[in-house]
């Protein structure tokens, strides 16, 4: 079975719940949110220090340069030791485009309810459509956040039922921007394996298809905005993702060495963030991040993620290339398993990664 299927066919089956746009439209500045929302931990976490720096920037147009490609490229081995994110600038992304994509989104998002839930998820086990994602109880706790997630590579596994005809441009930004993503991947793909010392060619083969799948978040203001989270922590089981800044709003954290670090995405670049799958893969040398989304007392914030993961991989386990005569710090797990394992629990920090270990000391 090929990666790609593995992916369509395990990301798991959600509760419907809520929509949180509308909820939010019928609250006051004194109004009370509803317990499920409440999030003890986001209480806590707003207590705790949080540092508001600039992630660190590569720039794709130097990578590729012949005279500043090496200089660059160990920059963006560095940031992938230390961070794990990083923002992407002179990307190759057209403006025009992600302008247009930016418009059609809020559009998507602006309509009525019903127009939307022409598009919901039907529990086909995708995930595919609006709605939201990870719920797998009734008394589970809630995210502050509708969704809309459409698989967009490879082509044969879309789904157009749940591809809007409206805005009129929407489908057609949403195919050109999933190509030119994909491009980008390819590119980012053969410096990460030179930097992991393994030939290309290797990481062509386990990526070659390039799975991908796009979701839209929608995060509305919330009067009691500090005991909410819109996205609850987690790292993305993935090779890596690349997020769009819909609007202005920034909200996206990342947890760094205990301490949760305020995001501020720069104009035109696009934020990369390693996965789970580049951990294991480059056995610890890299590593996935936890992040999350907060959220504010007056406006919306809007991203697009565009999760690209492995076509090629039967197990998941460090490659051979990187662990030379070392250990691996990683147990095998098949990759359609490492899925299923992931879309059958709630978001919860690097759980998955932690029963890897297990395995590995076991």
């Amino acid at each position: 079975m090929a990666t790609g299927e593995v992916h369509s066919q395990c990301a798991g089956y959600t509760l419907p719940v809520p929509n949180v746009q509308r909820l939010a439209t019928s609250l006051d500045k004194s109004s009370q949110i509803p317990e499920r929302y409440v999030r003890p931990e986001a209480e806590v976490n707003v207590i705790a220090r949080t540092s508001e720096i600039e992630l660190p920037v590569i720039d794709l147009a130097k990578l590729i340069h012949p005279e500043f490609s090496k200089e660059e490229a160990a920059k963006l081995h560095l940031t992938c030791q230390e961070w794990s994110f990083f923002q992407l600038v002179n990307h190759g992304v057209p403006e025009e485009l992600t302008e247009g994509l930016k418009a059609d989104t809020v559009e998507f998002f602006n309509k009525p309810l019903e127009e939307k839930m022409a598009y919901k998820q039907d529990n086909d086990g995708t995930l595919q459509g609006y709605g939201q994602a990870f719920v797998l109880s009734e008394e589970q706790k809630l995210d502050w956040c509708d969704m809309f997630y459409v698989m967009t590579r490879p082509t044969a596994f879309r789904n157009m039922k749940f591809w809007p005809t409206s805005p009129s441009t929407f489908r057609d930004n949403i195919d050109r921007y999933s190509l030119e993503l994909t491009k980008l991947a390819s590119c980012l793909w053969q410096y990460i394996a030179r930097n992991l010392g393994v030939a290309p060619e290797v990481f062509v083969q386990l990526f070659k298809d390039h799975p991908q799948g796009m979701r839209f978040n929608y995060y509305p203001p919330c009067p009691e905005a500090d005991k909410v989270i819109g996205i609850s922590p987690h790292s993305d089981a993935t090779g890596f993702s690349i997020l769009l800044q819909i609007n202005d709003e920034q909200g996206l954290q990342i947890r760094k060495d205990g301490e949760w670090i305020a995001v501020n995405a720069l104009p035109n670049a696009l934020i990369v963030n390693l996965g789970d799958v580049t951990e294991v893969l480059s056995n610890g040398i890299y590593k996935s991040i936890e992040h999350r989304a907060t959220i504010n007392t007056e406006t919306t914030r809007i991203s697009l993620v565009a999760f690209h993961g492995p076509d090629n991989l039967d197990m998941l386990q460090p490659l051979p290339e990187v662990v030379g005569d070392g250990k691996p710090n990683y147990g095998s797990m098949s990759y359609q398993e490492f899925m299923k394992a992931y879309f059958e629990k709630k978001l919860e920090g690097k759980s998955i990664l932690d029963m890897l270990k297990i395995l590995i000391r076991n």
